[in-house]
C-alpha cells in the first residue's frame, strides 16, 4: 500500500477536478499544480503549491517548459526503496500521485481552419513524459489520466487511510501508457494525412479507444466491443445517432457497416438490404421508395430480419412501406424526418441510425484485417469507373442501357462477397450469388435466387468481381438470356471466355479491375 502525501495535478481536461483536488486536500494531501490548472484550483478554494516552486525555475517558452526538470521527475521516478538518499542529497521530495491529462490535440485538429501551427503547439511534451514516468514506477506511484476513475480512487483513499493498493496502482498504469500511446497516434495519423504521404508506414500506430462494450461478439460465448480510431471518417456508425432501440449488436454492427458502405458508393436515391454481410437487394430509383422496392424484390425472403441502408433522407411514406413490408433489426440513413421517426416509433425494437451528411466514396484510406499473430493492411477499395474507363471485348457493342446496367452491377459487385455474380437491370439487382468456391456455381445460384423471387433476369447484365477461369460461367448466363457482362479479364482463357460471349451474341466488357472482397 502506497501512501499519498503528495499530488501533482496538471489537466486539460478540468471536469470534476476541483471537487477531486479538495477531497484529496482534506485527507492531509499536498497538490502541486501548474498554469490554468492552478490558477482553476485556486479559484475553487484550494490550497495549491506551483511546479515552479517546487524547481524554482519559472514556466517558459509560452509554457512549453515547465514541469521537465528533476524535481518534478526525480518525485515521480524515485524509489523509496533505493532512491532516498540520492533524492535526500538533491532535495527531491517523492509524488506520490499524478493526475494529468492533456492538451486537446485531437479537438484542436478537428477545428474548421485549424492552422499546422495551432496543431503543433497543441502538442503535450511535458503530460506524457510525467504520465509515463509515473506509470513506470507504478509500484510506488498511481497515475490518473481519466476523470471518470476519480470517484473509485478517492473511495481507495478514504477507506485505506490516503492509500493505493499495487492492484489499483497497476490498473491505472495500463490505462497510462494506452492513454499515451493513443495520443501519440492521434498526432500521427494527423501528421501523415497532412504529408500525403501514399506508402504503407514501417509502424503503423492505431490509437483504438473503446467506444462500447458490446453484450458478446458473432456468437454468445464470445467477448465484444467496439473501439474507434481517434479521427473515424465522418459519415459513419460511430457518430450515428442512435433514435430508438437498443444497442446495436456485433453482427448488427457488422452489416450496418456493409449495407452502409455499399449505399454509400451508388447514386441516390438508393437502398441497399444486406444479411449476414452480403447485399440481399439493391436498388435505384427515382424516389428513396422505388429504391426499396426494387431491393426487397430481389430477396423478399432473405430480407427478412435485414438490415437496410440509405444514401438519401427517410420520409414517413418510406418508413410506412418498410414497416408494412417486412420485419427488420436495423435502418441507417442520413436523416429521417418527423413522420419516419413517428412511424418506426410503432415499431421500437428497430434500430433507427442517423448518420449525418455521407462522404465522398471515392476517399482513400487503409483497410485492417486481423489475422493470428498480426494485421492485414490494404488501402479500401475505391476503384469506381465510368463509361469512358471501360473496354468493349465482344463483337457486339452494348447499347446504353445495358452499359448502365452493367455500371450498376459493377458498383453493387464491390461489396458481394467473392466468388461473386450478380445480374442487374435499369438500377436493381435479380439476383445475387456470393460466397462460392466455384465461380459458375455463383452464377447458377444467382439465376436461381431471380427465379426464387419470380424476377425475369432476361437481357440483364452480369457482373463478376474477378475473371471467368472458364467459359462455363457465360455458358450458364446464356441459358438465362444476360445479354451483357462486365468483368476485369486478364485470365489465361480470355479468348476462350470472349468467344463464348460472340457465340451467344452478348456484349462484352474488360474492366481491368477487380473486386475480391473477403
Amino acid at each position: 500500500m502506497t501512501r499519498i502525501h503528495r499530488a501533482l495535478i496538471s489537466v486539460s481536461d478540468k471536469t470534476g477536478i476541483a471537487d477531486f483536488a479538495r477531497s484529496l486536500a482534506s485527507l492531509g494531501i499536498e497538490i502541486l499544480s501548474t498554469g490554468g490548472t492552478a490558477t482553476a484550483l485556486r479559484a475553487a478554494g484550494i490550497r495549491v503549491t506551483d511546479v515552479s516552486e517546487v524547481t524554482g525555475f519559472p514556466e517558459i517558452m509560452d509554457g512549453r517548459v515547465k514541469t521537465l526538470h528533476p524535481a518534478i521527475h526525480g518525485g515521480l521516478l524515485g524509489r523509496h526503496d533505493q532512491d532516498g538518499p540520492v533524492m535526500a542529497r538533491h532535495g527531491i521530495r517523492p509524488i506520490e500521485l499524478a493526475v494529468i491529462n492533456l492538451y486537446p490535440f485531437e479537438a484542436t485538429v478537428a477545428r474548421p481552419g485549424c492552422s499546422r501551427e495551432d496543431a503543433v503547439e497543441n502538442i503535450d511534451i511535458g503530460g506524457p513524459a510525467m504520465i509515463r514516468a509515473a506509470a513506470k514506477n507504478h509500484a510506488f506511484v498511481a497515475v490518473v489520466v481519466d476523470p471518470a476513475d476519480y470517484a473509485a480512487v478517492l473511495g481507495e483513499l478514504r477507506d485505506a487511510g490516503a492509500g493505493l493498493g499495487e492492484a489499483t496502482r497497476r490498473r491505472l498504469a495500463r490505462k497510462a501508457f494506452a492513454h499515451t500511446a493513443g495520443y501519440d497516434a492521434a498526432i500521427w495519423r494527423y501528421l501523415e494525412e497532412r504529408e500525403g504521404d501514399h506508402t504503407l508506414p514501417g509502424q503503423l500506430p492505431v490509437g483504438l479507444r473503446l467506444q462500447q462494450e458490446l453484450r458478446y461478439g458473432e456468437n454468445p460465448h464470445q467477448r465484444a466491443a467496439l473501439y474507434r480510431f481517434p479521427k473515424p471518417a465522418p459519415g459513419t456508425l460511430l457518430d450515428a445517432q442512435l433514435h430508438q432501440g437498443k444497442p446495436l449488436s456485433f453482427n448488427n454492427l457488422a452489416d450496418a457497416d456493409a449495407a452502409l458502405e455499399c449505399a454509400k458508393a451508388l447514386p441516390a436515391p438508393a437502398c441497399v438490404i444486406v444479411k449476414h454481410a452480403n447485399p440481399c437487394g439493391v436498388g435505384l430509383g427515382a424516389t428513396l421508395l422505388d429504391g426499396y422496392e426494387k431491393a426487397y424484390a430481389t430477396d423478399p425472403e432473405s430480407a427478412f430480419g435485414g438490415v437496410i441502408a440509405c444514401n438519401a433522407p427517410v420520409d414517413g411514406e418510406f418508413a410506412g412501406a418498410v414497416l408494412g413490408r417486412q420485419f427488420l433489426e436495423v435502418i441507417v440513413a442520413p436523416e429521417f424526418s418527423a413522420a419516419a421517426l413517428e412511424a418506426f416509433a410503432r415499431k421500437p425494437n428497430v434500430r433507427v441510425l442517423a448518420t449525418g451528411r455521407l462522404p465522398d466514396p471515392a476517399t482513400p484510406s487503409l483497410r485492417l484485417q486481423q489475422i493470428e499473430g498480426g494485421m492485414l493492411v490494404q488501402d479500401k477499395d475505391v476503384a469506381l469507373l465510368d463509361h469512358g474507363q471501360l473496354r468493349v471485348v465482344s463483337k457486339r457493342q452494348p447499347g446504353a442501357q445495358e452499359l448502365d446496367d452493367a455500371l450498376f452491377a459493377w458498383r453493387v459487385i464491390r461489396f458481394v462477397k467473392s466468388n461473386a455474380i450478380i445480374y442487374c437491370r435499369e438500377g436493381a439487382t435479380l439476383g445475387i450469388g456470393a460466397g462460392q468456391m466455384s465461380r459458375v456455381m455463383s452464377a447458377r445460384i444467382a439465376a436461381w435466387k431471380a427465379a426464387e423471387a419470380r424476377l425475369d433476369i432476361r437481357g440483364s447484365a452480369m457482373a463478376s468481381d474477378a475473371f471467368f477461369p472458364f467459359r462455363d460461367g457465360i455458358d450458364t448466363a446464356a441459358t438465362h438470356g444476360i445479354s451483357v457482362v462486365i468483368q476485369p479479364g486478364g485470365s489465361m482463357r480470355d479468348e476462350e471466355v470472349i468467344q463464348a460471349a460472340d457465340e451467344h451474341g452478348m456484349a462484352m466488357l474488360f474492366t481491368g479491375v477487380r473486386h475480391f472482397r473477403h
